[in-house]
């Protein structure tokens, strides 16, 4: 990490972000030239700290299927952290909320920091991860669906969705090169606050929430490498793991026929072993994470086959032959 790399981090810190330190000139400049009446233009680079408080949405394409965010400009930096002592100044320039911001853009828990091991950066650290989320603020075509599970397996991150607004999104690790992660819809069936894997019994799955019944696969808390590493289940952070557990809903058993599904589960996307980490091609393009037109057209498909289901509208078909009924 470079000397000035750190100081600039150490100034950011210091008067809170880029934003507030070019704001406190603006107005020391508009004190001095109050008599002029052309309205000063917003810095070319504004800090998504300054854009966190106002979400502006645009339309992503003319059929509105999705709807992301007006992007700020935010650079992201690639660090090798190649001495202790740049690691140090790493710990010591970021607070740990930030640092956990970090290392869930890099897919990894906090103890697979290594020396060498180069880890993308953005140029201002919030300490919302929201801020960073390659998923769209609203996705129109998930309106009808009050919770939707997204799990993108080229980009190793979730997203959650409550009629089509992204409400959280994390980091996973999905299943290795030799015992992929089936892509598909799915829908939460059954949980555990702790399983034991049918796999390896000395593997304690804190939170698990199983998606395919029969194969067991399922989300739930393990570790987090930095790439795809589980034998098939999606592994998350514990907050996050928890969090799906408390939030989605299980399927609805009549002896052991399912009369209502679960929650949706909709994972799709392909990663690459062969390519770099996705999450490092964010220092060259900060869009190279977001949701291609191609996995839209599979989340499409998704739709078409959840609408297809009666056991997604069970209940509501219920309650309107009753209705009928009473008339």
């Amino acid at each position: 990490m470079k000397l000035l790399y750190k100081t600039t981090r150490k100034i950011e810190r210091f008067v809170g972000n880029k934003s507030t330190l070019a704001l406190m000139c603006l107005l020391v400049i508009g004190s001095l030239t109050s008599s002029c009446t052309t309205q000063m233009e917003a810095p070319n680079k504004p800090s998504k700290l300054a854009m966190n408080s106002s979400v502006v949405v645009a339309d992503f394409n003319k059929e509105s299927v999705k709807k992301k965010k007006e992007r700020v400009n935010v650079n992201y930096d690639l660090d090798s952290l190649a001495t202790k002592v740049e690691l140090d100044s790493f710990n010591n320039t970021y607070s740990l909320e930030q640092r956990k911001v970090i290392y869930a853009l890099n897919r990894m828990d906090a103890n697979r920091l290594r020396l060498n091991r180069s880890i993308v950066i953005p140029d201002t650290v919030a300490t919302d991860l929201m801020v960073y989320s390659p998923f769209p603020d609203e996705l129109p075509l998930l309106d009808s669906i009050p919770q939707t599970v997204l799990i993108a397996q080229r980009i190793q991150a979730f997203g959650l969705y409550e009629n089509g607004k992204l409400i959280k999104w994390g980091p996973v690790s999905t299943g290795k090169r030799s015992t992929p992660t089936p892509n598909g819809l799915f829908y939460a069936n059954y949980k555990a606050k702790r399983k034991v894997s049918t796999v390896n019994d000395s593997w304690v799955l804190p939170y698990y929430f199983n998606f395919m019944n029969f194969e067991g696969v399922g989300t739930h808390q393990y570790a987090l490498p930095g790439y795809p590493a589980s034998h098939g289940c999606v592994r998350l952070y514990m907050d996050d793991a928890k969090y799906i557990y408390d939030w989605a809903t299980a399927w609805e058993l009549k002896g052991e026929t399912i009369i209502k599904n679960g929650t949706p589960y909709m994972v799709f996307g392909e990663y690459d072993h062969r390519e770099e980490l996705p999450w490092k091609k964010l220092a060259d393009d900060m869009k190279a994470n977001d949701l291609t037109d191609d996995e839209f057209l599979i989340l499409e498909s998704y739709l078409k086959d959840y609408k297809e289901d009666p056991r997604n509208f069970e209940e509501e078909e219920t309650e309107r032959s009753n209705d009928n009924e009473i008339v």
